[in-house]
């Protein structure tokens, strides 16, 4: 049997130790450890790579202490657009949504643009109406409603400033969530869903919902799913990169992953992280930020999450 695995991240940024209180952390460590025993179960119960992320990937969703679902930022208009994508490695489908409203779980209407339309992108009220044809709840927006999330936009609000969620400025509270898994035959699947940055306007869409950018998956090379500065990730296709390393200078997992976070994505001035995983079930989740929120379990027996260095 394949050595199967999941990593999970939770965002990257300057995580000020100071700001980040010991029952603060416990709560972190708990959430990611929540998520990714749920995801191991399903992979040791021989589900797939694609169920693993997503289901991983909700559990995040639902917390309200990461930038996604729940705990989605707030936007310049005071309301949450939210953005999520997932790839399947063994076919190379693949589907995102942007800009969505009242979705619970964004990941999991992602999938269904990936299984049930014939496209790879929905966003805004087209994706809102797709949601509506497959008879989503629609959450009020007090279930989104989160006090840090509102006060960090109060402090920005009616000014040309945005933030991102791991911003220097900013508190204790960070994130975009992923998911990348290698299941038991080999195939592997990523996920990534995302509040966006506080205080956007003009509907902005990061790196997260972009196939190639914040989110890919291929059996021949990894899975990456990624979280930082998403204007650059996109400019440098940073999970598409990675692949291209590992696929054209057969690089290792680790290497190639390296060379992405901590030269290429550098060089162009954007910070942050990402999670990868190959049909081996090796695990790499470099982050050139003060820490990352993240976790890897392995049927070989690791099993940690970590948030600094």
């Amino acid at each position: 049997m394949n050595t199967f695995s999941i990593a999970i991240h939770g965002g990257a940024g300057t995580l000020v130790k100071g700001m980040m209180t010991p029952e603060l952390e416990a709560q972190y460590k708990l959430a990611l450890q929540r998520a990714l025993d749920t995801g191991y179960a399903l992979l040791k119960g021989g589900k797939t790579a694609v169920e693993a992320v997503e289901e991983t990937v909700k559990v995040l969703e639902d917390s309200p202490l990461f930038n996604a679902g729940k705990g989605s930022v707030f936007t310049a208009t005071e309301t949450h657009e939210m953005d999520a994508s997932i790839m399947d490695g063994k076919t190379l489908n693949a589907g995102g949504v942007s800009l969505i409203t009242g979705i619970k779980n964004p990941v999991s209407l992602a999938r269904d643009v990936m299984e049930k339309s014939e496209h790879v992108f929905l966003a805004g009220e087209g994706a809102m109406q797709f949601a509506k044809e497959l008879n989503y709840k629609l959450e009020d927006a007090t279930y989104f409603y989160d006090e840090l999330r509102h006060k960090q936009w109060l402090e920005i609000k009616d000014t040309d400033s945005f933030q991102l969620d791991h911003a220097k400025k900013k508190d204790s509270k960070f994130g975009t969530v992923g998911a990348v898994a290698c299941d038991q035959d080999g195939n592997i699947a990523a996920a990534t869903s995302t509040g966006g940055m506080t205080n956007k306007k003009w509907g902005r869409v990061g790196d997260s919902p972009m196939i190639g950018a914040g989110n890919y998956a291929n059996n021949k090379t990894c899975a990456i799913s990624c979280t930082g500065s998403g204007e650059f990730f996109i400019r440098g296709v940073v999970a598409y990169d990675v692949a291209c390393l590992i696929e054209h200078k057969n690089m290792s997992l680790q290497d190639a992953s390296n060379e992405v976070i901590h030269k290429r994505i550098l060089e162009i001035g954007g910070d942050g992280g990402l999670i990868a995983v190959d049909t081996k079930g090796n695990i790499a989740m470099p982050f050139n930020t003060e820490g990352m929120y993240r976790g890897q379990k392995s049927s070989n027996g690791i099993d940690e999450v970590s948030i600094y260095k």
